[in-house]
């Protein structure tokens, strides 16, 4: 079976730049006192991680975000550098996002955010022709937490629809999806052709724990739900009802982050390619998996110095 889309040939992904900052201690952390840690610099994002492993996978793919106006260059160098068409704008007033990451001994992280830049991207820092010969928007979920990127997500999304250029959502945070509240994600956000929660983002939206539920209930927003659930593999459903699983990949995992932007980064690109929805998942589980196998949330290991 393969999925009811128009042909996929350039992505245009809005979301984050970040530069992120990756803590692995050695013990449990002491408060007011001293761990030994692995620290580590990469760029990241959780749309510039999107765009990455889109052009991974082949996808011609385009990144528009904002960064401090001090590194733009070497942003739009690196992105240049990666097959990804940079659009970018520089902030004068705010530096580039930062995020510190602890990851514990399972691989699994908590973050501390800080997104600078990133919450002064405004309508006014759109152009024109920038949906020109594009065939799929995404929108990473972070660009909906904060007033600016989100009045400029809402006018991406509104131009999309007049351009009948299919979108998809990757809601990116459960602890952002409770602020901005439930209802009020779901509805700006209806219509996507594609939708990417992980396992708890699918359960706080749908209101259940029942995932055949969490099918049936996000179907009423979106054409294609695909939920990530780690080591239980991946599912793409509808609302009729779940229509493909696929198994995970085991692997010893390093450091999860960019697991879900790898695996919308995998399936995409297989999507593209012609490929049933079942290959699709498989895709997009291998991806997640290499992410998973090494420090940092893109496929390329180090962060250039600026």
């Amino acid at each position: 079976m393969r999925l009811n889309l128009p042909k996929i040939d350039r992505v245009l992904v809005f979301g984050d730049i970040m530069r992120d900052i990756i803590v692995i201690p050695e013990g449990n952390m002491v408060y007011g006192s001293d761990v030994r840690a692995k620290i580590d610099e990469r760029a990241g994002g959780a749309g510039a991680n999107q765009a990455s492993w889109l052009a991974l996978n082949h996808v011609p793919v385009s990144l528009m975000a904002k960064v401090g106006l001090i590194d733009l260059v070497h942003y739009q160098n690196l992105l240049i550098s990666r097959q990804i068409t940079p659009l970018l704008v520089g902030d004068e007033n705010l530096p580039t996002g930062h995020l510190v990451t602890i990851v514990d001994k399972s691989g699994e992280r908590s973050f501390f955010t800080d997104r600078s830049a990133n919450i002064n991207f405004s309508k006014n820092n759109i152009g024109k022709e920038v949906l020109e010969k594009i065939s799929l928007l995404n929108i990473s979920g972070y660009a909906f937490f904060a007033p600016k990127p989100r009045e400029a997500a809402l006018y991406l999304l509104k131009k999309a629809k007049e351009k009948n250029i299919a979108f998809s959502i990757d809601p990116a945070s459960s602890s952002f999806l409770k602020e901005m509240g439930i209802d009020n994600f779901l509805n700006v956000t209806r219509g996507a052709k594609l939708f990417f929660p992980n396992e708890e983002e699918a359960m706080i939206l749908s209101g259940s724990d029942n995932i055949k539920e969490q099918v049936r209930i996000l179907g009423q927003f979106y054409d294609y739900i695909i939920i990530k659930r780690g080591k239980k593999g991946s599912l793409i459903g509808n609302k009729k009802g779940i229509l493909a699983t696929a198994k995970a990949v085991k692997i010893k995992i390093i450091d999860s982050s960019g697991a879900g932007d790898a695996f919308l980064g995998g399936f995409i690109g297989a999507l593209r390619a012609g490929k049933k929805i079942k290959e699709c998942l498989i895709k997009g589980n291998e991806m997640g998996a290499m992410a998973g196998t090494k420090l940092g949330a893109q496929p390329q290991l180090t962060i250039p110095s600026c």
